[in-house]
């Protein structure tokens, strides 16, 4: 008689990994660097630091793009597994999600290993937005904007953002650029502490000047100040909220991270950072994409059986801060809050797309090292096109506490 799969099997987070973060363009350290070339680095440097897992039982391999194409194209799941060593075995396939490509990829694998079909999977994403601009050669259908089923502001991301500002008066551009600033200083702390720099993996790159090595993000701006932001062009719209200062800077990099099962972990002396609770999905009006990551947190919170108080540690993608801070309002958290994004984000480190979703789980699973009195944390963003994602972690060291 055939076996049935197993009704669920824990998903645990074993590890993550990522390079460093590059400015997109001519004068970013990855201008010479191959999208495919920065995805295959990450995931040797994951395999490197999980030398007990066998290869040959990895079951599937997801990378996300939001760009498909070039060097970013051609089934990035399946050519990166061949390129970082992985046995032929071992299949793989692209996903897209725009901003939560990683997010969905390591979803994806989750629900397969839930399921009973896969006990180990790599999931992960890449962005190289120099090469690739977001929204690059795509043709949306005419019917978009001919039957007004979008705006056309929905089509641009910083418009979107401004259209935030005009729905929440409150959400002026001063707290904007507090909570960028505020973002820029927390990185530096992380850095000087040194808890970013463990989970990055050196990139070799070529450059005018010869041969050298990226071992930081490149778009961290620690002396930013109010009065340097408040200085800054508004170039959506005159006289506009949504500045270079207060948004994530177009970005290249990779992420990579081992997702498996609770038993497969057990089974090979894997490490188990986090726990996956739930997931959610959801979809908004495209025009304010912003607020994507309030329906589905609430959506993956009643999932969860948990409220919005047993969240102890929160990681929400900076894209602009206008998102997070409608995010902050509609749940009732102070700007400040010291539980949201510890170790800053996006605004000083940078949004390589479809990448970021697993930038998040990392900074998150060290998190939870240092903070067994949190049991439950959350990465959240929001997503092009009108959707949100957010995936509600548990930490296996929690003691007790909050």
């Amino acid at each position: 008689m055939a076996q049935t799969p197993a009704a669920h099997s824990d998903v645990v987070f074993v590890d993550g990994v990522r390079t460093p973060f590059g400015r997109a363009g001519e004068k970013g350290q990855y201008w010479n660097t191959r999208a495919d070339d920065l995805i295959v680095k990450a995931m040797i440097g994951l395999l490197e630091r999980n030398p007990d897992l066998p290869k040959d039982r990895i079951d599937d391999v997801a990378i996300a793009a939001t760009t498909q194409q070039g060097d970013q194209g051609l089934t990035l799941g399946r050519t990166s597994a061949i390129l970082a060593g992985l046995p032929l075995s071992v299949p793989g396939y692209a996903i897209d999600r725009m901003c939560a490509g990683a997010m969905t990829s390591v979803t994806t694998i989750a629900g397969a290993i839930a399921f009973g079909a896969y006990d180990i999977g790599i999931a992960g994403g890449v962005e190289h937005m120099g090469r690739h601009p977001m929204g690059f050669n795509a043709d949306p259908n005419p019917r978009f904007l001919a039957e007004k089923l979008v705006s056309p502001d929905s089509l641009n991301m910083g418009n979107t953002a401004e259209r935030l500002h005009d729905r929440f008066p409150q959400l002026t551009k001063e707290r904007s650029d507090r909570f960028a600033m505020r973002s820029q200083q927390k990185v530096a702390a992380a850095y000087e502490a040194g808890k970013i720099q463990p989970d990055l993996v050196p990139v070799a790159i070529k450059s005018e000047a010869g041969w050298g090595l990226a071992t930081e993000d490149e778009g961290m701006r620690p002396g930013t100040t109010m009065e340097v932001l408040a200085g800054l062009k508004t170039p959506f719209r005159p006289h506009g909220r949504v500045t270079a200062g207060n948004a994530s800077p177009l970005t290249d990099g990779a992420t990579v991270s081992l997702i498996a099962s609770a038993d497969a972990a057990r089974e090979f002396g894997l490490p188990v950072k986090m726990r996956m609770v739930s997931f959610a999905f959801a979809g908004v009006e495209p025009e304010v994409m912003g607020i994507g990551p309030i329906p589905s947190t609430e959506k993956a919170l009643r999932k969860a059986g948990l409220s919005i108080d047993d969240i102890g540690l929160f990681e929400l993608n900076e894209a602009f801060a206008v998102q997070v801070l409608s995010f902050l309002d509609h749940f009732g958290i102070d700007d400040d809050d010291p539980r949201v994004n510890m170790w800053g984000g996006a605004i000083a480190i940078g949004h390589p797309l479809a990448s970021s979703g697993v930038r998040l789980m990392i900074q998150l699973a060290r998190q939870f090292e240092e903070h067994p009195e949190v049991r439950y944390g959350l990465t959240a963003m929001c997503v092009g096109l009108g959707q949100g994602g957010s995936v509600i972690w548990e930490n296996p060291h929690y003691r007790g506490g909050k």
